[in-house]
């Protein structure tokens, strides 16, 4: 047998370096499904109960990896269904790849059972990039600009493949003529940071405050040292966003924790009383828990520039990656010798971790109406969890039946 489309499809996956698909079959990817197969030595499929759960799945592996994450659906309802974990993987800024069927090409515009329009469907969610690949030599570069499009976007992408042309012929090269496209396999993501004179303009404006706040988000993960060095630099306090919870360990004495409607006191009184702001790779939207507009001098950075200063007015907002644009400020920074500022709040903090302690002690129990504290349940479950455990929670807006 030769190879497929959909064998071609897989050996360009691996050629990227993906090893992980997570989906759900239906007859809109069969031809798919029998490449993984055959592909099976170096390209997993984890079958899902639901296409929900295999979008999610896939935003998982891209926050906890790292790597762009690859979600699989069938034509029709399955398409449908991948819809609310891409959208999650899209607010919150992760790399995934969407791969779905669709009805034969032959038959599309023909109200074919499960046909609908998915281009039109997804140009949302995939507004990066969605293309539909309607014959084999168009997989190659639809796939390539997918993954690179995702990485280089931190969004979400997908690629629609009726199902006759994942069963046809692998066509892995265009002839060279016009109207042909040749991309190629990577992403070599480059040096970020803002111009030195914006920098410095930062450093002046951090420098000259007395009360500074930090907050940081997701986008900050990977300059954890930055953080606190910048933080221990300007005797300021860290909160953090949810999606940053582990930029900085909870022991660091000037981290106040989290911050917004699942915050911590500390949080809300450092943002109360702060005079500066430095906000760091974070799209925190409550701006009711950041200082009070007019209050504090602000500078934020984020690598996307459409998401500056669109929760405090900013006096300065810098396009560059959080830890590169970190490491180039810290020079220009004055260690504050004034430590009273800092020195309040790991008092504050110190504070709050004693008060969660008290509370994570046994309630009384009424036998009428018997309860456990939520913080002695994670209490005790922290005291039995290995130091290297990973814990995974996710939130959603309680809803009020009247």
């Amino acid at each position: 047998m030769s190879d497929t489309a959909a064998d071609y499809l897989c050996q360009r996956l691996i050629e990227w370096g993906i090893t992980t698909i997570y989906g759900f079959p239906g007859d809109g990817i069969n031809g798919i499904l029998g490449a993984l197969r055959r592909h099976q030595d170096r390209l997993r499929f984890v079958q899902t109960r639901h296409e929900e759960m295999a979008a999610f799945m896939a935003c998982g592996h891209a926050k906890y990896t790292g790597e762009v994450g690859v979600c699989m659906a069938t034509s029709g309802p399955g398409a449908i269904h991948l819809l609310n974990g891409l959208y999650d993987a899209k607010l919150d800024h992760q790399p995934v790849v969407a791969i779905v069927g669709q009805t034969f090409v032959r038959a599309l515009g023909g109200s074919f059972q499960q046909e609908v329009k998915l281009l039109q469907l997804y140009s949302d969610v995939a507004s990066a990039y969605c293309e539909q690949a309607n014959e084999p030599g168009s997989i190659r570069h639809t796939i390539d600009r997918a993954l690179r499009t995702a990485q280089a976007e931190r969004t979400v992408t997908a690629v629609i493949i009726p199902a006759d042309v994942q069963d046809m012929d692998a066509v892995p090269e265009q002839p060279k003529a016009t109207h042909t496209m040749h991309s190629g396999v990577g992403f070599w993501p480059g040096r970020q940071i803002p111009a030195e004179r914006d920098l410095q303009a930062a450093a002046d404006l951090l420098n000259s405050g007395e009360r500074v706040a930090m907050l940081v988000g997701a986008g900050a993960m990977h300059a954890t040292d930055e953080v606190i060095a910048v933080a221990d630099t300007l005797g300021a306090g860290v909160a953090k966003a949810l999606l940053g919870k582990a930029v900085v360990p909870d022991d660091v004495p000037f981290c106040t924790g989290s911050i917004g409607l699942l915050g911590t006191k500390p949080s809300w009184d450092m943002m109360a009383d702060a005079d500066t702001l430095l906000m760091v790779g974070s799209s925190f939207p409550y701006s009711e828990f950041l200082p009070t507009e007019g209050q504090a001098k602000a500078v934020q950075i984020d690598l996307s520039g459409r998401m500056l200063s669109i929760r405090y007015p900013m006096d300065l907002a810098l396009i560059g990656d959080s830890e590169q644009t970190l490491a180039e400020l810290l020079p220009l920074l004055k260690r504050k010798d004034d430590r009273g500022w800092q020195e309040k709040i790991v008092k504050e903090v110190g504070e709050w971790w004693r008060l969660m302690d008290d509370r994570a002690q046994p309630a009384d129990v009424d036998h009428d109406r018997p309860r456990v504290r939520p913080q002695a349940l994670f209490a005790a479950l922290s005291r039995q969890l290995p130091d290297n455990a990973v814990l995974s929670s996710d939130e959603r807006e309680p809803s009020v039946i009247l």
